[in-house]
């Protein structure tokens, strides 16, 4: 039976094991070192995470906090950001020199155990109760049959809202990219414009895509799907959107140009997702609402998205590493996760937890999670974002027809996936 965050399989959280030893080495996940003749856990673990500014604070402290629970580990942390942390890490453990643990899209895992990068976690201290991991966070752990991450937290995008600007306007709250459209007089005349639509950063452009029903490939039968019909009435949505004043964008710091829009009051309404919570709400406090994805001509729909973390293949202290991880994504990590920052945990356990049935923003976006779209899980799934990048730029600065864009990512994927021929 599917589980899922509105279907809570687990009816008791679990209790995180602060005094768990590590292996003593004779079982199959201890053979990497790590633990001592006494069974006391020693080692250094060095810890890459890819959380923005406002979430790195936390996780450091609680990393940091593995080391009273295990006085002989040393927990190296680095923050070293999301943009390009894909590459580092693939040219790090290339070269032998690999973090012990990383904080990775779920979009990577694929990639990076297709590479060999990745430590296979089946039968290691780092996998708790994997039966207590919702489905949607698991699937994205899983390569060629065999576990290479452990979900950390799980995500979607949302459209968040200004409310004081939409009464303003006398504007409800959109439940379609049609009525946003319509809606552009209106906040012209409250003197705003009603959206922020990023352009430097594909991500954002599949609930566009999703929304006229199609995707970027279907997996399973190993076609390119992005310039079908579906895929060219995507980007013409994102074009008209711009051509009819119902938004801004930037083809470069988007995410920058978007917060600050948003916060400034700029525009009404963005497409953003939890780790964005905290910021908009210092921004707008109880002006901040959030709604589901607005529709495209066909559907509603948005990304799965989410953080896993993936322990290098050569780290020489593994019981150390696996059992950080299994600590960094316990119950009562995640629990204190969604406390501090609202993001969504990935065991069923936590949400039976009174303070995160309590957070506003979690009983949201939690149902919007179970109905997200689920992406390839493809060691190219992250490479197909930057051809649409491209063609997305080409597209917003005029050098290409929605068709042209579609036909150019179409093209640039059936390179990037040859062995589909």
């Amino acid at each position: 039976m599917r589980r899922s965050i509105g279907t809570t399989a687990v009816v008791a959280a679990l209790a995180l094991a602060a005094t768990a030893c590590g292996s003593d080495g004779d079982d199959e996940g201890g053979s990497g070192g790590g633990g001592s003749e006494s069974g006391e856990l020693t080692g250094t673990v060095t810890y890459w995470d890819t959380s923005n500014e406002t979430e790195a604070e936390v996780f450091e402290a609680v990393a940091k906090e593995f080391e009273e629970l295990h006085p002989g580990v040393t927990v190296e942390y680095v923050n070293i950001g999301f943009d390009d942390a894909q590459n580092r890490f693939k040219n790090a453990a290339g070269a032998n020199e690999a973090p012990d643990v990383m904080r990775t899209e779920v979009a990577w895992v694929a990639d990076f155990a297709s590479l060999g990068y990745l430590y296979p976690l089946d039968d290691t201290a780092a996998l708790d109760n994997q039966e207590d991991f919702l489905d949607e966070a698991w699937a994205s752990t899983q390569y060629d049959g065999q576990t290479y991450a452990v979900p950390q937290v799980t995500d979607t995008l949302a459209l968040f809202y200004n409310k004081s600007l939409l009464a303003d306007a006398g504007v409800e709250v959109p439940t379609s990219l049609a009525e946003i459209e319509e809606s552009t007089a209106a906040f012209e005349d409250a003197g705003t414009t009603p959206l922020y639509v990023r352009g430097d950063d594909p991500y954002w452009f599949l609930p566009f895509l999703y929304g006229e029903g199609g995707d970027l490939v279907d997996a399973e039968a190993q076609e390119v799907t992005v310039d079908n019909e579906a895929g060219v009435a995507a980007f013409e949505q994102m074009q008209g959107l711009i051509d009819s004043d119902a938004a801004i964008t930037d083809t470069s710091e988007g995410w920058e140009n978007m917060m600050s829009s948003f916060a400034n009051g700029d525009v009404a309404m963005m497409i953003n997702g939890p780790w964005a919570i905290a910021d908009a709400t210092a921004a707008l406090g109880e002006d901040l609402g959030v709604a589901p994805v607005p529709a495209g001509g066909s559907a509603q729909g948005a990304p799965l998205g989410g953080w896993n973390y993936g322990v290098y293949a050569g780290t020489p202290d593994a019981d150390a590493s696996f059992e950080f991880v299994k600590y960094m994504s316990s119950a009562e990590t995640q629990q204190r996760i969604t406390e501090e920052l609202s993001l969504l945990p990935t065991r069923d356990s936590v949400y039976l937890e009174p303070s995160v049935q309590e957070n506003e923003m979690v009983s949201f976006f939690a149902p919007a999670v179970d109905v997200a779209h689920e992406r390839p899980w493809i060691p190219e799934a992250q490479s197909l974002f930057e051809p649409l990048r491209i063609s997305i730029e080409a597209m917003l600065t005029g050098s290409a027809s929605p068709e042209e864009a579609a036909a150019d990512t179409g093209d640039a994927y059936r390179e990037l996936l040859e062995d589909w021929q």
